[in-house]
Parts: structure tokens; sequence; C-alpha cells
């Protein structure tokens, strides 16, 4: 038996003790969903954000993401699943019903775009925090183009409660602390970085996309075409993952490092504050002209790309890295899933229940730190999942000895399958362990993940990706309005928007500075520092 082994039975060990157990029922999850507005033939709704939905700048779970009809629904932290599974339920009704005529796309990557500049940014509003949001977005738009912030994603924020970190600390022999618990979380980060290859072979939605989303781009991707205009990769999982997709080629030379807080905070705003060569071409403010918020590698955090985030909530215009050095890290950002087609609320159940095994089995699994050879390994294992993961001669790399991704997927579901027993003791069920055995099933059959059953669909039909999207929308349009309001009525979202209409003008009514003015203070701000 190795240390590691012999580590990881030790802890699963502890994590049964009626005191770590209780500790286990209190994990918080919460969702972002994204998702484009579209007409009723599939092309890109042209509409303003609709003004049922309140305002995107302050609406506290309906908002816009890159574009007007990119919308995105938010759901807060809560210890049931079942339940932000019905409160996304409460809002999809919702939206259905006070969008008209439109619909909501059920794919990740766009639905048919002719050009571009048919892809509408979003408007927040005259205030400065408004037009900063804004600006970052045409930053985006010059930066990587407006298809690629088409695309749509479904983020998972996780968190262990304060109790259990405190159990943690003490079967550790550390002390409980927040410099302790962010610590934890970024070992877990670690593991789920060598590990979320297996995310999108699970969970990739988008094997094919519409021809249209490449125009004008070069790419090397030896694709085959089905239908009229679908391009498709034979094995492909995820091309939203890929470099296609929602990925940027000018920040693959940052290394960003995940062993520390210090470190990870560090790189970040070296980022921020690097002057980018290729960027400078595009005006921060000179002479009152915004095309990007800054001539920098990245603009703002939010701008680095990355398949999972440290998170901590940020008051009013504090930087996010000024946030975790100030308070640590609260909650996990998984943002490696595509939108689930095969849900109307893009996301299902045993999604769910599998993501809160794999994610305690990465806290569970000790966790070396990474060097860059190791960084790199699992940068290559996920470019190649999402490009040939159902291929079966794919090898990945484990620690520089190569394995197949079946006998990988192997070892890790007998970890899984320990973590997945300790949430159904914890929470007296069955559903983690048979959210496991359906997942380990597709690890030794692809043609039982989602982007082998579209591509099947696509293939035997001869039949284009619009068509397969446009067919899902219509079908969850009809199957939305008939969700039943569970946790928010419909009363209770008009009253919602009409205080987030209020909140913005307050927001709009409390600007004291020029934009320019307002936009150097943001960025001379000295970075917090711990104790601050």
């Amino acid at each position: 038996m190795t240390a590691d082994t012999t580590c990881f039975d030790a802890r699963v060990k502890a994590l049964k003790s009626p005191e770590f157990l209780a500790s286990l029922r209190e994990i918080k999850r919460g969702v972002e969903r994204e998702a484009l507005r579209i007409n009723p033939n599939g092309t890109l709704a042209q509409t303003p954000h609709p003004k049922p939905l309140g305002s995107a700048l302050s609406h506290e779970s309906i908002t816009t993401d890159f574009s007007e009809s990119l919308l995105e629904f938010i759901t807060p932290p809560e210890a049931s699943s079942a339940k932000t599974v019905a409160q996304l339920k409460d809002i999809h009704r919702f939206v259905a019903d006070n969008i008209n005529d439109e619909q909501i796309w059920p794919l990740s990557m766009p639905c048919f775009i002719d050009d571009e500049t048919e892809i509408p940014i979003a408007y927040f509003g005259e205030s400065n925090v408004g037009k900063m949001k804004r600006v970052y977005r045409i930053g985006l738009k010059n930066r990587y183009g407006s298809m690629m912030q088409a695309i749509a994603g479904v983020h998972f924020n996780f968190s262990f409660p304060d109790s259990f970190w405190a159990l943690w600390a003490k079967q550790n022999g550390t002390t409980h602390s927040q410099e302790q618990t962010s610590a934890e979380y970024f070992g877990l980060i670690r593991n789920y970085r060598r590990l979320c290859w297996l995310i999108p072979y699970l969970y990739g939605a988008s094997p094919a996309l519409c021809s249209s989303f490449l125009k004008g781009k070069e790419y090397s991707l030896p694709f085959k075409k089905v239908g009229k205009g679908t391009l498709y990769m034979p094995y492909a999982t995820s091309l939203r993952m890929s470099d296609l997709g929602y990925t940027s080629a000018e920040q693959s030379s940052l290394k960003i490092c995940y062993n520390e807080l210090d470190n990870y905070v560090r790189l970040l705003r070296d980022a921020m504050s690097t002057p980018s060569t290729r960027f400078e071409r595009f005006a921060s403010g000179e002479g009152g002209n915004y095309q990007q918020l800054s001539h920098n590698i990245i603009q703002i955090e939010n701008e680095l790309y990355s398949p999972i985030r440290p998170k901590q909530p940020t008051e009013s215009m504090e930087k996010p890295t000024d946030a975790l050095v100030r308070r640590g890290i609260s909650y996990i950002e998984v943002r490696a899933l595509d939108v689930n087609p095969f849900s109307s609320v893009g996301i299902s159940d045993t999604q769910f229940n599998f993501l809160d095994v794999f994610l305690l089995a990465c806290l569970l699994i000790p966790s070396e730190e990474f060097d860059e050879q190791q960084l790199n390994e699992a940068k290559e294992n996920m470019d190649r999942v999402v490009l040939e993961g159902r291929k079966p001669e794919l090898m990945l790399s484990n620690n520089g000895v190569d394995v197949t991704l079946p006998e990988w997927s192997k070892k890790l579901f007998t970890y899984f399958e320990q973590a997945a027993n300790i949430l159904d003791e914890a929470n007296d069920t069955k559903q983690y362990r048979e959210a496991v055995a359906q997942e380990y099933a597709k690890t030794q059959n692809p043609e039982l993940t989602p982007s082998a059953k579209i591509l099947q669909t696509l293939l035997s039909e001869n039949k284009d990706n619009s068509i397969f999207g446009l067919e899902l929308a219509a079908k969850y349009n009809k199957e939305m309005k008939t969700f039943d309001y569970t946790y928010t009525q419909s009363e209770d979202f008009v009253e919602q928007g009409e205080r987030s209409y209020e909140a913005q003008r307050e927001i709009e009514a409390a600007d004291t500075k020029d934009f320019d003015t307002f936009i150097k203070d943001y960025f001379a701000e000295p970075p917090a520092k711990k104790n601050a």
C-alpha cells in the first residue's frame, strides 16, 4: 500500500465520525447557468435584455454575461441540491414566460450567427460601474472576438462549511484558520487540475459546431462535415473547452501557481499590470476612447480563463484578489461544464451528486504541490480529452506514465466510491453511489457519454447541430412553462425586478466622479495586504 492510499484511507475513516458526517450535510452549492436568447428560427435575439427580467446590473438571480442576448441565471448557495434545481426551474419558468416568442438556446456552442456584429454587447446602464462592465466586454470583443464570448457554460459553486474545516484542521494536527482553509482548498484545486480531464469526458456536450463559428478564423483541426454546415470531430467531447472555444492564447504563457494563495494572487496581479504587445493597439482611455480597460495581459481578474477558480464574494468595487487576501477562499467555482442539452435547466441531478463526490475526493486524495511540468501535463491531458476523449487508443499521462483513460478512470473510481459512501451515509441516501456507478459506466463505454449521443443523433439523421438545438429549444420552452414555482413565485420575480431597477438608479445617482477618474482610481488603488 502506498503512502497516498494510506493517507486517503485514514482521512476516509476520520470522515465517518458523527461530527464530520453532520458537517458534510452542510456542503453548499450553487449554479450560474448561461444561455443565449434566440428567435424561433434559431437566429440570435437582437432585442435588449427584456425589461421584465430586471436590471442586468443589480438583479440577484437574472443577469447577462458578455452579450445582451447571453442570459445568466444565478442561484444562491444552498445545502440541498434539490432546492438548487428547483430554484433554477423557478428562474427558467419566469424567463420563458417573459421573453415573448424568444427561446433559450440549449447548447454551449452558439446558434447560427452570420456575423460577429450580430452579437450585441451587454449594457448595464450609465453608472461608472455599469460603464466599466461594458468597456471590459468591449475589450473582450477586441481581444478575442465576440463569437468566443457567445459560448455558454455552467459554473458549479461548491463550499465546505466552517465546521468541516475546524474538524479537518484538528484531524490533521493544524490550527483552524482562514489561511489553513485556503491552503486546503488549494490542495483540492491542484487535484482538480490533475483530474479535470474527466469532467469534459463525462459531461462534454459540444462535439460539433456550426461552421459560421469558424468564419474568418484559422484552424488546423481535421473537421468532418454533417448536414448542411455542421463541423464535428469524431471523438471530440467539448470543443467549448478546446483552443477554438473559451481559451486564450495570450494567457497560455501565464503559469498561474495553485500551490499557495500568496503566489496565486501575485501572479494574477502581475498579469493585470504587465503590458501586452498584442493588445497595445486598442485604446484604453486615451482621449476618452475606451476599447478596453487596459493594455495589459488581462484587464481584470475575471479575464483569466481557468477550469476552476478560488473565490471569495467581493464587496462593492473590491477586486477579487483583494477579497481573497483579506478573507481567504470561501468557495470554489468549477468552470469546465458544458450546458447539458439533455436537461431543460442545463445541468442534471446526477451531475450535482457526482461533482460533490469528485470534489470531496479531490480533497481526500493527498495533493502534492505543482511544478511546471505537472501543470503542463494537466493541460495536455485536458487538451487531448476535449478533442479526442472517446478515441479508443487515446493515452493520457499520469506523472509521466502513459495510461489509457479507462484504466486511469478505474483507479480513480475506487476513490470516488469511498467518497460517495461517506456522502450517502451523511445524507441517508443512495444517490451518490448511484451517480458514481452511472458515471463509471461512461468511462468504460464511450457511447454512453453526452458527446457520443449527440453525434450519433447528428450522423444517423444527417442533421445539423442547429436543427438539433432548435428542436430541443422548442421542446424545453414548452416544458419550462409547465414548471410549478417552488421557492420564488412570479410576483416575487416581478418585485425583484423592480428592486433591481431602483438599485441601479441609486448606483447611478451616487456617482461623484467622471468615468476617466473612476477607472484611474480603480487601478491606482494599492493592492490589499494580509490583515489590512
